[in-house]
C-alpha cells in the first residue's frame, strides 16, 4: 500500500491457538508484528516446558 506522505497502519487480530487468547492491536509493520508474536509464543512454550521438568 502506498500513501504519499502518510504512514499506513493495520489493525490485526492474532490468536495464541485455536480457541485460545486473542491479541488485537494496531501496527505499521504487520509482517514484523506477526514475527514478534510467533517468537513470543515460542518463548512462552519453552518457559512452560522448563517449568514442567
Amino acid at each position: 500500500m502506498y500513501n504519499k506522505g502518510m504512514k499506513s497502519y493495520y489493525v490485526y487480530i492474532l490468536a495464541s491457538k485455536r480457541n485460545g487468547t486473542l491479541f488485537i492491536g494496531v501496527t505499521s509493520d504487520l509482517v514484523k508484528r506477526i514475527y514478534e508474536h510467533k517468537i513470543n509464543a515460542i518463548k512462552v512454550l519453552q518457559k512452560d516446558m522448563m517449568f514442567m521438568t
